[in-house]
């Protein structure tokens, strides 16, 4: 509701500012490109909006490095903000007009979360992710019917190109997205597809569907008293909803040796929860920027000894996997579930990069993670 009122403020500004413009003689509003990526990576955006007072840019993803935040107004009424160089990469953002969040109107580029829509601007430079010309896989939104949740969720599709054409049964990759994010996410701004589309090409990776599934099961607001993030039932919709859906709708391979799951920080979680619950079912894991958020400890230390580090149930798990930035929040988490993991005789991989909690680190885990899966 925020985020459509703020369509209406924003087609208000805009229509005013048209109306001004033609009142003046000016004909109409002046031609607008946002945003723009020039040559040298700096990036420019812009707004037309002549009759409000201020002008910033909001990011999750940009880093604080980049300033100005504030927008400069021409005689034109036209806002423009020059950011950079930005190193490559996928960056979301909205624009702040007067107080009132905005998307840029001139960018149908979008990313959606959990509870609002972003603007997207993709800075190239980084050959694993950008569009190059090579085969596309196709990426397709799913709606299904949830038995546990008791209505329509969706979830996002990867087939590898070729699949269409293809009698073939696939390995099947799940993978599931972060905090505040939805099943959007990891196309949208992660870039999932067109890594996997440049692996596949190059032949470093096997041919898989991926399948991306909304992690929330509720509204942000929707956790409880503290207003947080729902996620109450995930993981009983994951194994009696998603998985036979797909199973079911797609040529998959469903032996244990064509499985795979992995996520980002609360997918990394999610990831943890499945694998340890199920670990007949999936014989690659892995876990990016997160590790076992303890509720408590002890249960958390049992169960794993009980699932996936029984040594029955570890003789088909072929990879473990962890990959967590130097200056990421959860780094100390990781590594203390690393360790407990250690304590039981798994042996998972550990791989402790550069900077944070962002989604460079996640296209990057990503882009190193594919390649090992289904490697018979």
């Amino acid at each position: 509701m925020r985020f459509l009122t703020a369509i209406c403020v924003a087609a208000a500004l805009l229509s005013a500012g048209n109306a001004t413009a033609q009142e003046k003689g000016k004909g109409k509003a002046p031609a607008v490109v946002s945003p723009e990526v020039k040559s040298d990576r700096s990036v420019v955006f812009r707004i037309f909006a002549p009759k409000v007072a201020t002008v910033t840019i909001n990011s999750s993803d940009l880093p604080a490095k980049y300033k100005p935040r504030d927008f400069k107004k021409a005689d034109t009424g036209v806002w423009e903000l020059t950011i950079g160089p930005v190193d490559p990469g996928t960056y979301r953002y909205v624009f702040n007009v007067d107080g009132v969040t905005v998307a840029d109107s001139k960018n149908t580029a979008t990313s959606e979360s959990n509870a609002t829509v972003w603007s997207v601007v993709h800075v190239p430079g980084s050959d694993f992710m950008d569009t190059t010309n090579v085969p596309h896989g196709a990426v397709a939104r799913v709606y299904y019917p949830s038995s546990t949740l008791k209505r329509t969720r969706r979830m996002h599709v990867y087939t590898p190109p070729g699949y269409e054409t293809s009698t073939e049964k696939y390995a099947v990759f799940y993978l599931l997205h972060g905090a505040g994010d939805c099943d959007d996410s990891w196309t949208s701004v992660g870039r999932a597809n067109f890594i996997l589309d440049n692996l596949l090409a190059a032949k470093k990776a096997k041919p898989m569907i991926v399948v991306m599934p909304a992690g929330h099961t509720g509204p942000q607001g929707a956790g409880g008293k503290g207003g947080g993030l729902a996620n109450t039932g995930f993981e009983d919709d994951f194994q009696k909803d998603i998985m036979p859906y797909v199973e079911k709708h797609y040529r998959t391979s469903n032996e244990r040796n064509h499985r795979a799951i992995a996520g980002l920080s609360m997918g990394g979680a999610q990831t943890l929860t499945v694998a340890i619950a199920r670990p007949k079912d999936f014989a690659y894991v892995g876990v990016f920027s997160s590790g076992l958020l303890f509720g408590n400890a002890a249960d958390s230390e049992k169960a794993i000894q009980a699932g996936i580090a029984d040594a029955e149930n570890r003789k088909g798990l072929k990879l473990l996997w962890f990959a967590t930035g130097s200056e990421d929040f959860l780094l100390k988490q990781t590594r203390s579930t690393v360790d407990l993991f250690k304590k039981h005789g798994t042996n998972p991989v550990f791989r402790e990069t550069s900077g944070g909690h962002t989604w460079i680190n996640w296209q990057l885990y990503l882009n190193e993670f594919a390649p090992q899966l289904f490697r018979e």
